[in-house]
C-alpha cells in the first residue's frame, strides 16, 4: 500500500507524536484474496497508545459460503468453527466502534483496508477512518533488502525475534504486527520521524506516472509464473517471478519499491508479459533461461549462466591444476571469481604435490624442480619441487588423488590439509592457520557442491513430486540436471497419469561436456534444493540418486564452524 491509496489525507493526526496517537493494529483472515468475491472469516486487532497495549478485539466471522481447503490448511480455521460465529453484518459495526479515532495499521494494509472497505460500503455502514499505516511499505523503506530479502510478517518476524509468532490466526498476527510496527519505528525515531506527517514524508509516495501504467497489469492472472517488462523497442528491461503475477505487477506501479533503477524501468515499460507456470519451481526455472537469453538491462542478477571459472587438470604428461572457463569432465567449479578458483587450485596442488610451474615438458620422462636442498630455489617455486628428478611412476599417484577428490572417489587430499589446520594453530601460528582454515573451507563447499550437482546430473530422468498448500502434488521431470516438465497434480486426481503424461511431453536433453553434463549451475542447484527439501518424493529414476563415497557434503558442518569462527572478530570489531 502506499499513502495515496488511504481515503484523505489524515490531517487530525498529522502533527501528533505517533507515541502519543492511538493506534489500532488489524489482521483478517479471509476465504480467499478478492474483496468483492471473498469474506471475512476472522478479525482480530490490537489497540496500543504510548506503546502500551490497552485493547483487544477477535472474533470469528462466519463468511456465508464454503471456505477452501487451502485455506483451511493455511489458517487452521474451518467451516464447523464459524457456523456459530456472527455474521460481518454483526462484526463490523462492532470493530468500526473500537478503532473509532484511531489509525489503522496493518501488515499489507491494501489487502484488509480493501475487505474492509468492501463491506462497510456492502452493508451500509460509514467509514470514519481517514489514516492507515503499512508495515510492509514501511519495511521495504526502512530496512536494506539485504538486511531483509522477504517482507512477509513471518520474515521480520524472525529478523526482530518478537515474542508473538505469526500463525494465520488474526489475533496473533495482529500481535506480531504490533511487534514489528514498533521495531521499524525504533529505526527512523533517530531520523526526525516522530508524527504521523512526518512518517508519510518520509515514506514512499505514489507516482501518478507509475499508477497510470497500471493498464499494463490488465491481463496478466492471479497464477504462478514469470513477468517481462518490456521497453519502447520490444527490448526485455526486466524479469522476475511470482506465486501471484497480477500481485506482483501491480506493485511496481504504486511507487512503494525504493529501488530508483526499478522506478526508471517502470516509466521506460510500454507492455508486461507473463508465462504461466505451473508452480514456484518451474517458474524460478522458466526466469533462469529468460535471464540468459534476453540479459535484460534492470536485472542485476546473473544473466550469463554458463559463465564461471572452473578448475581442471591439464591434459600433459606431468598434469598441473589450471584455472579454465571450460570444464572437462573431472573439473570441479563454476566460481564466479578467478582469484577464488586460482586460490583453491593453488591449495589442492600444494597438498597433493602437484607441479605449478608451467614449463613446457613434452615427452620428457620425468619432471625435475630442484628443490632448496638440491641448490635449487626455495620451495614454493613450484609445489613439486623435490631433491631428485620424478618420473611418472612417481608422479602419476599424485593425479590420481586430486581427480579421485573432485569426483568424491577418496579425500585423502582433505585429510592432508585438515592436519596441517592443525599443526598451525599448535604451533601458536594463528594468522596463517585462520587464512587456511578459509581457504579450506572455500575448497569443502566448491567440492561439496560440485559433487552433489554432478550426481544430480548424471541421472537421464528422475521424477520427483512435492506436497502443496492445496493437498495435491508439484511434479517435476529432470533429465541431466535440467527442468524438461512441470505439472501439478490436483487434490483427487490420481497423480501417476499425470507423471505419465508429463514424461511423454518432456523436453529432450542431450548432456553436454563437464561434470554437470552441460547443465547451468544455478539451475541444477536450484532444482537439488527443491527435491530435497523435507516431503519431496521420487517417483521414478533411471537410476540411484546418491552422493560419492567420500563426497565432501559430510565435512559441511565443519565448514558451517569455521565461518561461526571467522564472523566472531567481525562482530566483535
Amino acid at each position: 500500500m502506499t499513502f495515496a491509496d488511504i481515503e484523505s489525507d489524515g490531517d487530525e493526526f498529522t502533527d501528533g507524536a505517533l507515541f502519543e496517537t492511538t493506534l489500532v493494529v488489524v489482521d483478517l483472515e479471509t476465504t480467499g484474496g478478492s474483496p468483492t468475491d471473498d469474506r471475512i472469516t476472522e478479525i482480530g486487532a490490537v489497540k496500543i497508545r504510548g506503546g502500551e497495549v490497552i485493547g483487544e478485539f477477535a472474533t470469528l466471522v462466519d463468511p456465508g459460503q464454503p471456505i477452501p481447503p487451502q485455506i483451511v490448511t493455511l489458517t487452521g480455521i474451518t467451516e464447523a468453527m464459524v457456523t456459530d460465529a456472527p455474521a460481518i453484518a454483526q462484526v463490523l459495526p462492532s470493530f468500526v466502534e473500537f478503532a473509532r479515532g484511531a489509525i489503522l495499521v496493518a501488515h499489507n494494509a491494501r489487502f484488509d483496508m480493501g475487505f474492509l472497505r468492501q463491506n462497510a460500503v456492502r452493508l451500509d455502514i460509514d467509514w470514519p477512518f481517514t489514516a492507515s499505516l503499512c508495515t510492509v511499505t514501511m519495511a521495504r523503506r526502512i530496512l536494506t533488502r539485504d538486511e531483509a530479502p522477504s517482507v512477509r510478517l513471518s520474515a521480520l518476524a524472525d529478523l526482530f525475534a518478537v515474542s508473538v509468532r505469526p500463525t494465520h490466526r488474526a489475533l496473533d498476527d495482529a500481535r506480531a504486527t504490533v511487534e514489528v510496527f514498533h521495531r521499524l519505528l525504533e529505526r527512523v525515531g533517530n531520523q526526525g520521524v516522530g508524527t504521523y506527517g512526518e512518517l508519510v514524508a518520509y515514506l514512499p509516495r505514489s507516482n501518478p506516472r507509475l499508477r497510470a501504467k497500471r493498464a499494463l497489469a490488465r491481463d496478466v492472472p492471479s497464477r504462478p509464473g514469470v513477468y517481462l517488462f518490456r521497453g519502447p523497442s520490444d527490448e526485455v528491461l526486466y524479469v522476475g517471478t511470482a506465486v501471484d503475477l497480477r500481485r506482483r505487477v501491480l506493485s511496481y506501479f504504486t511507487g512503494g519499491d525504493p529501488r530508483r533503477r526499478i522506478g526508471e524501468m517502470v516509466n521506460l515499460a510500454v507492455r508486461v508479459d507473463h508465462v504461466e507456470c505451473s508452480h514456484a519451481l518451474e517458474a524460478a526455472v522458466r526466469e533462469l533461461r529468460l535471464l540468459a537469453a534476453h540479459r535484460p538491462a534492470y536485472n542485476r542478477r546473473s544473466t550469463q549462466p554458463h559463465r564461471g571459472w572452473w578448475i581442471v587438470l591439464t591434459g600433459e604428461r606431468f598434469p598441473r591444476l589450471k584455472v579454465s572457463r571450460t570444464p572437462t569432465d573431472d573439473a570441479i567449479g563454476p566460481v564466479g571469481n578467478r582469484n577464488t578458483a586460482a586460490t583453491i587450485a593453488d591449495l589442492i596442488g600444494q597438498a597433493a604435490g602437484l607441479r605449478s610451474c608451467t614449463a613446457r615438458l613434452g615427452a620428457a620422462s620425468h619432471h625435475w624442480c630442484r628443490s632448496e636442498a638440491a641448490g635449487g630455489p626455495r620451495i614454493g617455486g613450484c609445489h613439486a619441487a623435490s631433491d631428485r628428478p620424478l618420473t611418472l611412476p612417481d608422479y602419476l599417484p599424485r593425479v590420481s588423488a586430486v581427480r579421485d577428490l573432485m569426483t568424491g572417489g577418496r579425500d585423502d587430499v582433505l585429510v592432508a590439509l585438515t592436519e596441517r589446520l592443525i599443526a598451525l594453530s599448535e604451533a601458536q601460528m594463528f594468522e596463517s592457520a585462520a587464512r587456511h582454515r578459509d581457504r579450506l573451507s572455500a575448497t569443502i563447499e566448491l567440492l561439496a557442491r560440485c559433487q552433489r550437482l554432478s550426481a544430480l546430473s548424471r541421472i537421464v530422468e528422475i521424477v520427483v513430486a512435492r506436497p502443496d498448500e492445496a493437498r495435491g502434488w508439484e511434479l517435476a521431470v529432470i533429465r541431466h540436471g535440467r527442468l524438461a516438465a512441470a505439472g501439478v497434480a490436483r487434490r483427487g486426481v490420481a497423480p501417476m497419469p499425470v507423471v505419465d503424461a508429463l514424461i511423454a511431453a518432456a523436453e529432450t536433453v542431450i548432456p553436454g561436456p563437464g561434470p554437470l553434463s552441460g547443465a547451468p549451475a544455478e539451475e541444477s542447484a536450484l532444482l537439488y534444493r527443491w527435491m530435497t527439501e523435507p516431503g519431496a518424493r521420487i517417483v521414478a529414476s533411471t537410476e540411484a540418486f546418491a552422493l560419492p563415497v567420500a563426497c565432501a557434503e559430510r565435512r559441511l558442518p565443519w565448514t558451517q564452524t569455521a565461518r561461526a569462527a571467522r564472523e566472531v572478530p567481525r562482530r566483535a570489531g
